[in-house]
């Protein structure tokens, strides 16, 4: 081989390895799947809301975390997303009625989700998806007038969500006497500071809904560590910081800060969650559009509950 051919094909090798370094070295795009969404999904009654977060775990594997329509935040082991924008992945039940894993199939297509579900039960049902909203605000322009949602007198600015309720004005409380329908105010919110007094018996369990999507909890947990699904939590993916409830029996009381998604709770004079941001909608809500303004609601299917002095304080 001549010098000169040699050096060309010295020169050609170089290249490549120059090349190959070059594009080892770029960057690769994340799955375009990575980021919270929010499902509905067709269920047997009707449609329910839903939610799904996918991350990126090291370099190459997707988890995540589901909330269905009841129970809480669940992980996800593995989510698969393939080169032509299919998804897939399985989770056990948590409150879903059967024993079989949840199996979820999906596609991604532009900017939304949709695919089929088959439950624990077996049944298969369909469901979509869109980015849900990061609600960033801008510094506000303060605080608007305080509205009064049950001075003790009677219900008018509340209604049921069923027919079976449950709910009554006794004593100037209002009382859920036994499980039944839960309780929304009839206007809607954005963002707001609400005042709100609770009490329940032995083993209570209830719970206050935020635009009628993010649960803030209430039961029986005096002296149990803080945990998102008791007192002072937001169901199933905020813990408080410190156990503040009191002993069943007591009266209680809830200053909550909702502020796009960033909330602050204070329950009983401790801050126990300071400025924190919501992931996404916890089970029970009424719907997943998280973007527009809902009611206040008052979770009454489980054991009966009191709530008194609730006041809320719009945002301008």
């Amino acid at each position: 081989m001549t010098t000169t051919r040699r050096g060309a094909v010295v020169t050609v090798m170089l290249a490549l390895v120059a090349t190959s370094i070059h594009l080892l070295a770029q960057p690769v795009p994340p799955p375009p799947v990575i980021g919270r969404w929010d499902l509905t999904v067709q269920g047997t009654n009707g449609p329910f809301p839903s939610w799904l977060e996918v991350v990126l775990s090291g370099n190459r594997t997707l988890v995540g975390r589901f909330v269905g329509q009841g129970g809480s935040a669940r992980p996800i082991a593995r989510v698969t997303f393939g080169a032509d924008g299919t998804v897939k992945f399985a989770l056990p039940p948590q409150w879903d009625k059967g024993d079989a894993d949840l199996q979820f199939e999906g596609k991604l297509v532009g900017d939304k989700l949709s695919g089929t579900m088959v439950d624990a039960g077996g049944a298969s049902h369909q469901w979509s998806g869109v980015r849900a909203p990061t609600l960033r605000r801008t510094t506000g322009n303060g605080w608007g007038q305080p509205v009064t949602l049950f001075d003790g007198t009677n219900m008018t600015a509340w209604k049921p969500l069923g027919s079976e309720t449950n709910w009554q004005v006794v004593n100037a409380v209002l009382t859920s006497t036994k499980p039944g329908a839960n309780l929304a105010t009839v206007q809607t919110f954005t963002d707001f500071k609400l005042h709100i007094e609770f009490k329940y018996g032995k083993d209570g369990n209830s719970g206050v809904y935020l635009r009628g999507r993010y649960e803030v909890q209430v039961d029986d947990s005096a002296g149990q560590e803080p945990d998102s699904h008791h007192t002072g939590g937001i169901y199933g993916f905020l813990s408080p910081n410190e156990d503040a409830a009191k002993p069943a029996g007591e009266w209680q009381t809830y200053d909550i800060t909702l502020f796009g998604r960033t909330v602050s709770v204070n329950l009983n004079n401790h801050l126990v969650i300071c400025r924190q941001e919501i992931p996404g909608i916890t089970g029970g809500a009424l719907d997943s559009n998280e973007e527009a303004p809902g009611p206040i609601v008052l979770q009454g299917d489980h054991q009966p509950v009191e709530y008194r002095n609730i006041v809320i304080t719009p945002a301008l």
